[in-house]
């Protein structure tokens, strides 16, 4: 089944003392790229965030993952100053007050609104807990952001399905009217041929008129495009079967139905395959950008 990267996912739940917030939210991307925000006192988590995510299938899309955590019961920790970053911040604030003749209220409560001259240390068992809190709340996030992608991932398909089938239509039409051209092309030159020697009283030379159709055949021959297009819908309905990330095949593949198109457009002198090699060529433009949408 084929799944979307356009994706949201929320929840939120109390566990371990933490009202816990995850969102996470996807876009197209070529690759998978994640970016994560979390509260700073749990930020020594981030980097478990998208291993974690990938573990749970996710392999291209722009993600966005935001983890709010309010601590209701606080657990002990070690809390000490970063002494030479809290230095850097008291002399910043001097040389405010000198250059600009300010009132000296530097204190400590105005030092310690940089809150980040604070060093958080928990012990490792307390790390465990804490991402055990909160990958409790990320996965119901996540379930409902998979949900998502496989529920607007299978209307995607639908909709390819039925372009698809629509342009395997147009490609048997594309057929039916190259296999009648052959045989017109021999009308037209018999005519063409009867008229410029009617007067002279020339037989015309079977054997030659068979041979400028037969050359006029082969120039003109899509058999192979068709049968490599027909090739390529098969392995569309392949993907279609997978459980596998298909986004970048399909695109490949829309190229390849893309090129055999135009071929067999470049090769017809026929005005009505050429309207179906655009209406071809217009609806594989429009799968090709569903396709974008698709992991």
């Amino acid at each position: 089944m084929m799944k979307s990267m356009t994706a949201f996912g929320r929840a939120r739940g109390t566990v371990g003392g933490k009202d816990i917030t995850a969102e996470i939210k996807s876009v197209n991307s070529r690759y998978l790229d994640c970016s994560v925000k979390i509260s700073r006192a749990f930020s020594f988590l981030e980097e478990r965030i998208k291993p974690y995510l990938q573990s749970k299938g996710l392999t291209r899309g722009k993600v966005d993952v935001y983890i709010g955590v309010d601590v209701i019961e606080s657990a002990q920790a070690d809390i000490s100053v970063d002494l030479t970053l809290a230095e850097g911040y008291l002399n910043a604030l001097r040389n405010i007050r000198d250059t600009f003749s300010l009132r000296d209220d530097i204190s400590v409560m105005s030092l310690a609104r940089y809150s980040d001259i604070f060093v958080i240390k928990k012990p490792e068992e307390d790390a465990e807990r804490d991402w055990a809190d909160i990958s409790a709340v990320l996965d119901d996030a996540i379930e409902q952001f998979l949900l998502a992608r496989e529920r607007e991932g299978g209307n995607i398909e639908c909709d390819l399905c039925a372009k698809i089938d629509g342009i395997r239509g147009t490609v048997d039409k594309i057929e039916e009217l190259s296999l009648g051209d052959v045989a017109d092309y021999k009308v037209k030159l018999e005519d063409r041929i009867h008229k410029m020697l009617s007067d002279n009283n020339i037989s015309i030379d079977e054997s030659r008129i068979l041979t400028e159709c037969a050359i006029f055949a082969d120039k003109i021959a899509i058999d192979e495009e068709l049968v490599r297009l027909r090739s390529h819908f098969d392995a569309f309905d392949e993907y279609t079967r997978s459980t596998e990330p298909v986004g970048r095949k399909l695109d490949f593949l829309m190229q390849e139905m893309n090129r055999e198109i135009n071929t067999i457009g470049s090769k017809c002198n026929n005005s009505n395959i050429a309207r179906y090699v655009v209406d071809v060529k217009t609806e594989l433009e429009k799968v090709r950008e569903q396709i974008q949408n698709i992991e």
